[in-house]
């Protein structure tokens, strides 16, 4: 493990405040956790555009979002049975999920490992950033995030998170606290249209995110789109970050990853038996894992399909964390009526999350 490791989060943990009041301005969000498109000012941005976005797709349960229309459960669903088998190296049989975190009314994304064993948890719904530590306890360490989504943290222990509000932005909050990207071509991040997804950050200063395509921020800040015929969603690199993945609807493509962190040789990297492709991250011994339906898959570094770890639910982003980094957390994002519950779990496995990220 590098020395200079979560270098970022111990200041952030520090002086929060001192580091906040760092940051460059912004339009302030009008309301809590508002992202862009729901924004009242969406539309005089998106005007400005050189090159506008398609039309946004209406929320699921009509304008207003997800509804109770169609008889939609007033509480959260209950979990589904499952069963863990063995996957040699990776996981016992027999193991089961256990919740370690819930937050009702509200949402958890991106999360990511800490060196103590703990979690970060971006909530863009109240635009806060908390800790879960490793005894189950939280604490918040950024409040006010500009509806602050997926976090990252480079080997050299920056963090970055993805800030979905009005004109949208690859903000880095530790060790300092700037804006390194919130243009393409001129055009504020909104223009590219859709959600600002997920973002994974390099060890050169970039960060690659997804957002209607891949596209990777350089230190410099400069955004340059790759990839033909994504279905983006999530996206992590190699332990040794000679190669990039990317989920592509139901499976995943792979790059290599250039000296200038630019991608080169787009190709299919795997399949999964089922479910869409969306949160991944890598082991110790460059395996790959994808939140996928109700499971988490495992991929061996040549592609092979190596098997799943059924859930009791479907499951968005995850990442390694506890006692030696050998547990598998995964978030639950279940809406139920108006209401969103956010839930984390956690599994025990044989593999190992690598040491030189914290994801």
């Amino acid at each position: 493990m590098k020395s200079n490791l979560f270098l970022g989060l111990g200041f952030a943990m520090v002086g929060a405040a001192a580091v906040l009041a760092q940051g460059q301005p912004q339009a302030p969000v009008q309301g809590p956790g508002l992202q862009a498109a729901q924004d009242p000012g969406y539309p005089k941005l998106i005007a400005t555009c050189k090159n506008p976005p398609p039309p946004p797709a209406a929320p699921a349960g009509g304008p207003g979002g997800a509804g109770r229309a169609g008889g939609a459960p007033a509480v959260p669903p209950a979990p589904a049975e499952y069963t863990v088998t063995e996957i040699p190296g990776v996981i016992a049989a027999g193991q089961r999920w256990k919740l370690v975190w819930e937050a009702r009314g509200n949402n958890a994304d991106g999360i990511i490992g800490t060196a103590d064993g703990g979690l970060l948890i971006a909530q863009n719904d109240n635009r806060r950033v908390v800790k879960l530590d490793k005894d189950g306890k939280t604490s918040i360490v950024y409040r006010d995030t500009r509806t602050g989504g997926a976090l990252s943290m480079s080997s050299n222990g920056a963090l970055f998170i993805a800030e979905r509000a009005l004109n949208a932005s690859i903000t880095q909050l530790a060790p300092t606290h700037r804006i390194l990207a919130n243009k393409y071509q001129g055009d504020p991040l909104d223009c590219i249209g859709g959600l600002l997804n997920d973002i994974t950050a390099d060890g050169k200063g970039g960060v690659y995110f997804t957002m209607n395509g891949l596209y990777y921020a350089d230190a410099k800040g400069v955004v340059t789109k790759y990839g033909e015929n994504l279905r983006t969603n999530g996206l992590v690199l190699s332990p040794d970050e000679k190669t990039f993945y990317v989920t592509d609807g139901p499976g995943v493509a792979a790059f290599d990853v250039q000296p200038d962190g630019s991608l080169r040789n787009q190709r299919p990297f795997a399949k999964l038996p089922f479910g869409n492709a969306d949160g991944s991250t890598v082991d110790s011994q460059g395996r790959l894992y994808v939140t996928g339906g109700a499971a988490v898959h495992v991929i061996a570094p040549d592609g092979k399909y190596l098997g799943n770890i059924p859930a009791p639910g479907g499951l968005n982003t995850m990442a390694f964390s506890g006692p030696d980094k050998k547990t598998v957390y995964v978030v639950f994002a279940v809406r139920y009526g108006t209401m969103r519950d956010a839930q984390i779990y956690a599994i025990g496995t044989i593999a190992q999350g690598y040491k030189g990220r914290a994801k």
